[in-house]
């Protein structure tokens, strides 16, 4: 990879600068080094400056996208649009997005105002449909991809159909990473294409500090709550294995599973897999339901606790302590989930959420979790057992509604959606 760019950045009478800091011998540069982006934690793309361009290079789709600058002489003799290389005028004139997860991100750097159109208007964030409402955003159809050559680039989510792309387009995979600070460094990769590397390392920083300090608040607990993060499609439950959503619970100090268990689906139909199902639950303080629904409003603990068919509620920790979650709380009124955008821009609330829910302390209100069933306050007043209630809701039929979703609409957006937002800090010690 390394040769390859080395070669692109000879062929263009350039030296190569690495985002850590190396360099590769050419002609005289004078590279800004106060406005370049290291890359200290994503894995899947490296950022190389030249004196009048820079390279990115993305390992998810292959592909290596020359930036050139617009005041350069290269600007207009330059043109790359080959199976490996791409090239861009920047900073972007304005560009079009098929991606449901970067408004955050576009927020966070202050680049609303160069995003001209989108495919989508199930989209979570409110200033996102505050501008196309106000007519300053191109809806348009992903069945007519030639109305995305009108924009300097289009930014898409995946990799596949590379044959059929055209040559303005952008792939934007922060959701390819394994870990959340991984996925939340590719604001880098987008403050590239904008000549805002100083804003974009200024934002990873404060997110990256305040997630680490999480972390680190987390580490002199001696109990380890035992979490099992879920979902259930079609008649059986599997636990994840996604790699971020893991390690989100290791940094939030609680423990996985354990990895001995190695069957991690289990046909609820089938005697056999619910009892082993039903066994291991038992040995569960807390559970994630990331059940994938088309109505997320009207999921409830009901529906939850009917999926897993169990009768008998007494070994089950998290029913009697109250702890079974969802990460669907923040949802726009057409029901896109705000977990795959504010969630990937901002990690630290994510890791807020899950160290309260680990380790409650009643004084932090949750910004992607809603307890699914913290329904009764009056329990504690009654002196009542959780367990029995519910097992009385569900003999008498009686929908256990658990904590409700927070509904975004243009009404949340309360701020000037051209400014650069600035990203929520959790108090931490």
């Amino acid at each position: 990879m390394l040769l390859h760019t080395v070669v692109l950045m000879s062929a263009l009478g350039g030296v190569l600068l690495l985002s850590g800091g190396g360099m590769v011998a050419g002609v005289g540069v004078n590279v800004d080094v106060r406005n370049i982006s290291k890359i200290d934690d994503a894995s899947y793309f490296r950022i190389y400056y030249g004196n009048t361009f820079k390279v990115i290079k993305n390992d998810l789709d292959g592909k290596s996208y020359l930036l050139i600058q617009s005041n350069s002489k290269m600007a207009a003799k330059t043109k790359y649009c080959t199976p490996r290389i791409k090239s861009f005028v920047i900073p972007l004139a304005n560009f079009s997005l098929d991606v449901n997860y970067f408004p955050g991100l576009l927020l966070l750097l202050g680049l609303m105002e160069s995003l001209k159109g989108i495919t989508s208007e199930r989209i979570a964030s409110p200033c996102l449909l505050k501008l196309y409402n106000e007519g300053q955003l191109q809806m348009l159809n992903k069945s007519e991809p030639q109305q995305f050559s009108q924009y300097t680039a289009h930014f898409i989510s995946s990799n596949t159909n590379q044959q059929t792309q055209s040559c303005n387009y952008v792939t934007f995979v922060p959701i390819g990473e394994q870990t959340p600070l991984q996925r939340a460094e590719w604001i880098k990769y987008l403050g590239v294409f904008a000549n805002v590397e100083m804003r974009a390392n200024e934002i990873y920083d404060a997110v990256k500090n305040n997630y680490m300090c999480l972390v680190n608040s987390t580490a002199r607990k001696n109990l380890k709550p035992i979490v099992a993060w879920m979902e259930f499609n079609d008649g059986v439950w599997t636990f994840t294995k996604d790699a971020y959503k893991l390690k989100y619970i290791e940094d939030a100090g609680g423990e996985n599973l354990d990895e001995s268990i190695n069957k991690i689906t289990y046909n609820i139909s089938t005697i056999e897999d619910q009892e082993q199902l039903h066994a291991i639950l038992c040995t569960v303080d807390v559970l994630i339901d990331g059940t994938l629904t088309p109505d997320p409003i009207g999921y409830n603990a009901t529906m939850f606790l009917q999926n897993l068919n169990i009768e008998d509620q007494s070994c089950f920790a998290f029913i009697s302590h109250e702890s079974v979650w969802r990460h669907d709380k923040r949802l726009s009124t057409d029901l896109a989930l705000d977990w795959f955008d504010g969630a990937v821009s901002q990690p630290q609330l994510v890791l807020a959420d899950l160290i309260e829910i680990l380790f409650p302390t009643g004084s932090y209100t949750t910004t992607y979790f809603r307890n699914l069933i913290k329904v009764l306050e009056f329990l504690n007043f009654l002196q009542t057992d959780v367990v029995y209630v519910f097992e009385a809701y569900i003999h008498f039929g009686i929908q256990i509604q658990g904590e409700q979703t927070t509904s975004l609409g243009l009404e949340n957006c309360n701020r000037d959606t051209l400014t650069a937002m600035e990203p929520t800090i959790i108090t931490c010690t």
